[in-house]
């Protein structure tokens, strides 16, 4: 039998990250970006906007014409004219004068302002009465106020949400250069593993864990490959592995983590050509019985088979080194926790970092984190989980109304 788990502390674990590379890069439609990690950095080539506008629709001035306004005592000003949307305006606003404006017109010579229609009222064709004074740039985009030419607008490495959609749109993108999205190989293994649309018999449990990390790697934004479930045979899991690592980008195997006479994880990553076993356990709980190889320069884990913990090491551990490889620059995007007060004692091991889950609830004005206490094989406090809450090595345990942060899950 092999020894027993090395652990190692989450650092080190993080300390690997650079050990593996990202994948290569294609290039995309614009409309087709979203979700997607840039590969490239975005420049502007012109200011953004080109031209200064309105953001209100009312009347472009001068704004020291408006100085001292009120309701008791307006400011009358003289309408010179109207922007024509789509035009460059062939009128100048002097002071006293006001020429009417749409949101998204350009700004006419000389006015620095824009007086809402709702704080003006028409005295006659000619004349407005305006009761609310305005600064200089109020109600107003300059040019070049959102990127001046040749700034830097994305930086590779960034997730394209549809902001950055809009922006790659905004500067004259219609493709841009992003990494490809990772193919990552799902393999189940165990002989009391059987598919979903089985009936369990003694000893049997359906294959939850294929399902819930393909899901989770689908909302890392990545390609799930379920190759289904592998018997508790060498020969089998070793053929799989071999497949799975020519054909994607990442290997994740649930169950055969732990040390037992039918666990054939560790000796299978062995026989692999040029593998490394990087990890084998990690200081936390759930899933203490983790692991982590470099196979061909391609990251394998071997996560518990327990759905909890395989869910919470995917969250915690398996996600940073999935960002790695799809060129993320930020390899920990939403780990600001959301502020929470917990509703009860939880307890804890010193010498560890545990993961707790928690749903959260509103009280009032005050957000509280009700921890879902469960054994790891019971997926039903994952449902009913909002988040985790991580307690420190160093820490025995967490005390009833102590404010703690929540990792949405």
């Amino acid at each position: 039998m092999q020894d027993f788990f090395k652990v190692v502390d989450i650092r080190t674990v993080y300390g690997h990250l650079q050990a593996f590379t990202p994948v290569d890069t294609e290039v995309v439609a614009t409309h087709q970006a979203t979700g997607r990690v840039l590969a490239e950095a975005i420049d502007a080539t012109e200011d953004l906007p080109g031209f200064s506008r309105s953001t209100m629709d009312g009347y472009a001035v001068r704004a020291a014409s408006s100085f001292g306004s009120s309701e008791a005592n307006p400011a009358y000003l003289m309408v010179t004219g109207s922007v024509t949307m789509g035009a460059v305006p062939d009128i100048t606003v002097g002071p006293g004068e006001a020429v009417r404006i749409a949101t998204g017109g350009m700004l006419p010579a000389g006015a620095d302002a824009v007086v809402m229609v709702e704080h003006t009222e028409e005295v006659d064709a000619d004349t407005i009465e305006v009761y609310k004074s305005v600064a200089p740039g109020q109600h107003v985009i300059l040019a070049g106020e959102d990127y001046p030419e040749g700034a830097t607008v994305l930086q590779a490495g960034r997730k394209i949400r549809a902001a950055e959609t809009g922006l790659l749109a905004a500067v004259g993108r219609e493709s841009a250069t992003v990494y490809r999205q990772p193919l990552i190989t799902i393999i189940s293994t165990g002989d009391e593993v059987i598919p979903t649309a089985q009936v369990p018999g003694p000893g049997q449990i359906r294959d939850i864990n294929s399902y819930s990390l393909a899901g989770m790697v689908a909302e890392a934004g990545c390609r799930p490959r379920p190759l289904g479930i592998v018997r508790d045979n060498f020969e089998d899991l070793r053929q799989a592995c071999r497949d799975a690592l020519a054909q994607s980008d990442m290997v994740i195997l649930s169950g055969g983590s732990s040390v037992g006479t039918r666990d054939f994880t560790i000796q299978v990553i062995n026989s692999l050509p040029d593998s490394e076993l990087l990890v084998h356990g990690i200081s936390i709980s759930p899933g203490k019985p983790t692991i982590l190889a470099s196979v061909g320069g391609k990251p394998v884990w071997g996560l518990p088979g327990h759905v909890v913990s395989a869910m919470v090491v995917f969250e915690k551990i398996v996600k940073p080194f999935i960002n790695r490889i799809h060129g993320r620059a930020d390899l920990f995007p939403g780990s600001r926790g959301i502020p929470a007060r917990l509703t009860r004692n939880v307890p804890s091991a010193q010498g560890r970092v545990d993961f707790i889950r928690v749903r959260l609830i509103q009280d009032n004005d005050k957000l509280k984190a009700e921890p879902l206490l469960g054994k790891s094989g019971l997926i039903n406090t994952m449902v009913q989980a909002d988040g985790l809450i991580e307690i420190d090595s160093d820490t025995e345990g967490l005390d009833k109304d102590i404010p703690v942060s929540v990792i949405p899950i």
